[in-house]
């Protein structure tokens, strides 16, 4: 599937949720980061993320379902990573040249279990509590909340 057949999917929410990877939700962060700001890139990632958990009835829990902190931080590492090397030519060849994204791990960097794994940071977004996430982000957009 290329990146518009892959992204036609996940918004009209007919991706299977066996295909809702991690990996899937990194092409999705890259497609949208390519085509707007931040702000507007993270507002599209949060509905749409909402919208396919309805429509696949995810259950929501502390570790299943939306989660604000996770998408946010995870949508500032996509940001500042294509800031960094690209525009690549596809999603998928984003994602192979960001390995480093592709674990749901690379979270621990910046938080701790105790921090981010809280009702609080599945509701909105909390700072890291381990090291800061990258700044670049904030540079070339100003205030991206």
């Amino acid at each position: 599937m290329n990146d518009a057949e892959f992204l036609a999917a996940f918004e009209n929410c007919s991706l299977p949720f066996e295909q809702w990877t991690h990996r899937a939700h990194i092409r999705v962060a890259y497609l949208y980061v390519l085509e707007s700001d931040l702000a507007t890139a993270i507002d599209r990632m949060r509905s749409g993320i909402k919208a396919h958990n309805k429509a696949t009835r995810t259950p929501e829990a502390i570790d299943r379902g939306y989660h604000e902190t996770i998408t946010v931080a995870f949508m500032i590492l996509v940001y500042v990573a294509n800031l960094q090397t690209g525009p690549h030519k596809s999603s998928n060849e984003f994602c192979d040249a960001h390995p480093e994204l592709l674990s749901k791990q690379t979270l621990r960097r910046f938080y701790s279990r105790e921090r981010i794994m809280t009702i609080q940071a599945k509701a909105e977004f909390v700072d890291p509590d381990i090291r800061p996430l990258p700044q670049e982000y904030s540079l070339a957009n100003g205030d991206w909340q």
